[in-house]
């Protein structure tokens, strides 16, 4: 299939597009900067508060009548360029495909060589968020302000989660087996000058996140710059390459505090303060994680990163870490099982998007220029990106769209086939958006006989209010029907003749309703659910002990509880602290408006993450290998974003 790097099938009308648009721009900025006057965020409320000479509400008032003249002025030259923009949308294709070879990573190509379906099963990580990015008027109502600022840090904060070294962590202590107890403690710092990152055997004292420089002494805030190294391998699994660190604790399991180490050896944290035009959600404060180069640690820096080979006093690959990884692997085995004994992965709340994220997939960017910067940011790690995605005017759909699907993709591994389908059936504000469902084949390997190994994904955004859910119903239907016929009309295999052999089929995204909501019964019965496996759940309104909501309450995005990736980890782990600032739903039934309704959960999880365990190739199984709720974002989304791992094994292979 040939994928669309440009909007429109030839430059004439793609010139003619950009000229519209030029006409139409400056109003469309001018009525949106007109409106985000008059929406406040709770932020911009306390600086006030704090303004004596009331500064904002001065400028507020001098410059809203030269907007509104300047308004006036360019509506004649809005409207001429709208006679034009409009009809150009029939010839506009539904999405654009960006590539972007990096000779510093690991490209698609070269991860197709990794796996050959035989010998160790392979993990495949997977996320999905809703960011928010809409014009910045349209943002605020979610408590959100910058759009442009937020769209660059979100994807420089995916960037370097993903691209983070990985290191596997273990603690031996009496009492607890946990590898949360050392959640506080960076493991890994270089020792000496030589920049090699080595394993710390003993105690560990509160310090910076990870360094590695293991690529030419690269840093951190080279890597936020550049894109991460090339030296960091494309798959956690292998034993050679993780670094494991076991720690001796006293009873309690918590690890005593070190010195301070030599100034030539302390990691560096990256100074300097940020760009002029961000925002002050996204300062980098003490203890926030969002950024590999944070004042403190994060407890994901402590479970996963990568580095070198365990080393010893003189630097020399050490004798026993062939041992070591396998004894750890059956202490992590062991203490998975005593902290849930009816679950056969791991789950956590995570201050980091997962360390070798394959494939993510967001909503709600919808911001033509924020969808731009973000895509760059995330090509300094996602070879392959899909954005843009969806349709303007009266193209595919019965209503007008201003906006499009919101849907954005990108990959490590190279897109084979891609299509969308615009849900007809939308109300109120939901009916100005081109939402709707964006369907992927990716090839991840090939056997040495030849035959290509895929994946599909789909990523999808559901009808919001939450009333009409006979709506989402309809979209569940359509979706499972638009499943079936793009699985049929990708698929190049015959029973007879398999050319293709499919690893995994996962279907992710926001889809407004959650698993506990009395008024969500009819969502939560889907055939949906029998189809494709959620992890989170136990059967229709009835969620696992561990599973927390996904949707923030916006009232409380700036408290300083919450505002930086590690504040927010430690507060969504107590319930507590789930009360306050996780969105519960309000029950029609219930005779005060606005009052939470207490569930058997903890919170509205409405971004989902399913996986099939049928349809695959024979033999072959796909079993959820972790499962993590993400703080990373912070301060720039009012959604929490989830990430799944799966192993992707065959029969033989476990036998």
């Amino acid at each position: 299939m040939v994928l669309y790097t440009t909007p429109f099938p030839n430059s004439c009308l793609s010139a003619l597009h950009c000229v519209s648009w030029a006409l139409i721009f400056p109003c469309y900025w001018l009525v949106d900067r007109l409106a985000a006057s008059f929406i406040p965020t709770t932020y911009e409320k306390r600086q006030r508060a704090d303004d004596p000479c009331c500064l904002q509400l001065l400028c507020t008032a001098l410059f809203t009548p030269i907007y509104l003249a300047l308004l006036v002025a360019s509506l004649p030259f809005a409207f001429l360029g709208f006679l034009f923009w409009s009809p150009l949308q029939s010839a506009r294709r539904p999405y654009i495909y960006s590539r972007l070879e990096d000779k510093g990573l690991a490209s698609g190509a070269a991860l197709l060589s990794e796996w050959k379906g035989t010998g160790p099963g392979k993990s495949f990580c997977f996320a999905t968020a809703n960011v928010c990015l809409l014009p910045d008027s349209l943002a605020r109502v979610n408590n959100l302000f910058n759009t442009q600022a937020r769209a660059k840090e979100i994807g420089q904060r995916i960037r370097n989660g993903a691209a983070r070294p990985q290191i596997k962590i273990y603690i031996d202590s009496p009492t607890n087996t946990s590898i949360s107890a050392a959640s506080f403690s960076s493991l890994v710092s270089p020792q000496g000058g030589d920049g090699v990152a080595r394993a710390v055997p003993g105690s560990i004292k509160r310090t910076a996140s990870v360094e590695y420089k293991g690529d030419g002494g690269r840093h951190p805030s080279d890597e936020a710059a550049n894109g991460p190294a090339s030296g960091d391998p494309a798959d956690g699994s292998s034993p050679e390459d993780a670094c494991i660190v076991r720690i001796s604790g006293e009873e309690g399991g918590r690890p005593p505090e070190a010195e301070d180490p030599a100034p030539g050896g302390q990691a560096r944290n990256g100074a300097g303060g940020g760009p002029r035009d961000q925002t002050p959600n996204h300062n980098q404060r003490d203890g926030d994680s969002g950024s590999l180069g944070s004042p403190s640690a994060s407890r994901e820096s402590l479970v996963k990163g990568r580095a070198g080979p365990d080393t010893g006093a003189g630097g020399e690959p050490g004798a026993n870490s062939k041992l070591l990884y396998k004894a750890s692997m059956v202490k992590k085995a062991a203490a998975r099982r005593r902290r849930h004994p009816d679950e056969a992965f791991d789950h956590e709340v995570s201050a980091f998007f997962p360390a070798n994220l394959d494939f993510l997939c967001l909503q709600e960017v919808f911001d033509k220029r924020a969808a731009t910067k973000l895509k760059d940011q995330l090509h300094g790690y996602f070879e392959y990106i899909l954005y843009d995605v969806g349709v303007y005017g009266c193209q595919g759909c019965c209503s007008f769209k201003c906006l499009n699907s919101g849907l954005l993709f990108a990959s490590r591994y190279p897109i084979m086939d891609v299509a969308y389908h615009c849900y007809p059936n939308k109300c109120n504000d939901d009916a100005l958006a081109s939402k709707g469902a964006l369907f992927l084949k990716v090839q991840v390997g090939s056997t040495p006989q030849d035959q290509r190994i895929v994946g599909y994904i789909a990523c999808t955004h559901l009808h919001a209010p939450q009333e009409d859910s006979a709506i989402r119903c309809g979209q569940l239907d359509l979706l499972q029907d638009w499943l079936a016929d793009f699985r049929k009309s990708t698929s190049s295999s015959s029973a007879a003749n398999p050319e293709e052999l499919v690893a995994f089929d996962v279907v992710c995204g926001d889809f407004n309703f959650d698993n506990c909501s009395s008024d969500d019964k009819l969502e939560q019965q889907h055939s949906l659910f029998t189809h494709y496996r959620d992890p989170c759940r136990l059967g229709p309104g009835e969620e696992k002990p561990w599973a927390i909501g996904t949707l923030l309450d916006t009232n409380g995005l700036y408290d300083e509880d919450v505002c930086t990736p590690d504040n927010l980890q430690k507060v969504l782990e107590s319930e507590e602290g789930r009360r306050e600032y996780l969105a519960f739903p309000t029950s029609k039934s219930s005779g005060q408006k606005g009052r939470k309704e207490l569930l058997k959960g903890n919170g509205r999880r409405i971004d989902y993450m399913l996986h099939a365990e049928e349809g695959l190739c024979p033999d072959w199984k796909a079993e959820v290998e972790e499962f993590s709720f993400i703080t990373q974002l912070s301060g720039l989304t009012d959604h929490l974003p989830v990430a799944m791992r799966l192993m992707v094994s065959s029969g033989e292979e476990e036998a």
